[in-house]
């Protein structure tokens, strides 16, 4: 996971018609129930949706139980007769294709949709949905920018000033009024970000970008250079696998949470204001350490990166070192599949799902390359109750894979529509979905 890297070709998948049906697995755990303990731990042939997991930090092995392993995705084109597998009563439409590699994905306050093209360097804007399902209108709002990830608009309600944006080195903002479908002035650079992007030899690239719900405070992810790098002495490590805090304007104020090792997506939960993360863990432990995890971040937190993991559980390769921080690592609020590489997350907020899915969070899993047996390439969905998580996870999107184990499908990011739909991007097939409510 954090690799942002494929083996082998991505194939862009032919043909933009919608299928009901897909392949599905008739060995899969039946939906509903929720597994535990070891059966809680899965890889793709047992993914389908609605079936639960709850992982606690009792079922964790020991490190190198299994052998740590470099297990890429063999990507291949979409097959005619694969299609993402959603629960029954939803629908899953193909809104946009022939993307390269779409990642990030936020919704402006007028509906619109603005998804970064990191590889490509700039962001385009999805308007409104067509009779044949397909985006109405496609335009891109500004280019010439470093790996964009990060997308948000500030000042939060209907008439934001500025779409701020998540460079690999950079934070910038580009003036913007509803509605505007192309930059209406160049970005402005408001604070350097430590690392440089994957392609300088920068490790984790991605920087997403939230606000705090009084749009006091800007919260910047940066995430770490390396897989288990001591910071104490590797400077390049420095600000990195952290959550930084500026000012919207673009002042450093300080390191708000520190040891969250890829902290790719955040998010501010809508009642109670806590600031979330979607974070990759790290590898070559083995097939099940560690895992990837969905949070509420602490001000002021240490979530263990690299000496530590998931509470007092030392990484074998820094015996020894920080013990006084032992009894200060947060153990994460849900706890993933290892490897998982947990990326774009939301709370959906949409009056289209069913009344149970309100306040529930959506996050997008990419899926592993350090695990024998192929985990994740799915959207999975949170429980929540009076804003807490209950420690659950379930499959919610699935089939990304083909049953021999190739990826035809990677998701990256999950944006809710105007209409309550989710839209979903998958940089594997360079496609964006769209799952829709009908109940039949």
């Amino acid at each position: 996971m954090g690799r942002g890297f494929y083996r082998g070709v991505v194939f862009m998948a032919a043909g933009a018609f919608l299928l009901s049906a897909s392949i599905v697995r008739a060995d899969g755990p039946p939906s509903g129930k929720v597994l535990t303990g070891k059966d809680a731990f899965t890889d793709y042939s047992k993914e389908r949706p609605g079936v639960r997991r709850k992982i606690t930090v009792a079922d964790l092995p020991a490190p190198y139980a299994t052998k740590g392993v470099d297990n890429g995705a063999d990507m291949v084109p979409r097959p005619n007769d694969a299609w993402p597998q959603a629960p029954k009563g939803f629908k899953v439409e193909l809104y946009a294709t022939g993307l390269n590699q779409p990642r990030l994905i936020r919704k402006a306050p007028n509906g619109d949709l603005f998804v970064a093209l990191s590889y490509q360097n700039k962001v385009m804007v999805f308007r409104g949905v067509g009779p044949d399902g397909k985006a109405k209108q496609v335009e891109t709002f500004a280019d010439n920018l470093n790996m964009p990830f990060g997308i948000n608009f500030y000042p939060a309600g209907p008439n934001p000033k500025w779409i701020y944006i998540g460079n690999t080195d950079s934070v910038v903002r580009i003036p913007y009024q509803v509605g505007d479908l192309k930059a209406r002035g160049p970005a402005q650079k408001l604070a350097d970000l430590p690392g440089g992007g994957r392609l300088r030899g920068g490790g984790h690239w991605t920087r997403d970008i939230v606000f705090s719900k009084d749009g006091t405070k800007m919260f910047v992810s940066v995430g770490s250079h390396s897989n288990v790098d001591d910071p104490d002495t590797h400077p390049e490590e420095f600000h990195r696998a952290d959550v930084l805090e500026f000012t919207p304007e673009g002042k450093f104020i300080k390191v708000y949470a520190y040891g969250i090792r890829n902290c790719v997506g955040e998010a501010i939960h809508p009642i109670t204001g806590q600031l979330w993360c979607s974070t990759n863990e790290r590898d070559m432990l083995g097939d099940d350490l560690v895992p990837d995890y969905i949070t509420h971040v602490q001000e002021g937190g240490f979530y263990g990166w690299p000496w530590w993991y998931i509470g007092p559980h030392q990484d074998p390769r820094h015996a020894g070192k920080h013990p006084e921080l032992k009894n200060k690592v947060i153990v994460p609020d849900v706890l993933l599949q290892p490897h998982f590489a947990s990326l774009e997350m939301l709370f959906y907020e949409g009056g289209q799902f069913p009344a149970e899915y309100k306040g529930d969070a959506f996050a997008a899993e990419h899926g592993s390359w350090n695990r024998a047996n192929r985990s994740g390439y799915e959207v999975i969905r949170v429980p929540m109750k009076d804003g807490h998580a209950t420690g659950e996870y379930e499959d919610f999107l699935t089939g990304f894979t083909t049953p021999d184990g190739k990826v035809w499908g990677r998701p990256v990011g999950v944006a809710v529509g105007d209409d309550g739909s989710l839209y979903v991007t998958d940089d594997g097939s360079g496609s964006i979905w769209r799952v829709s409510y009908t109940g039949k």
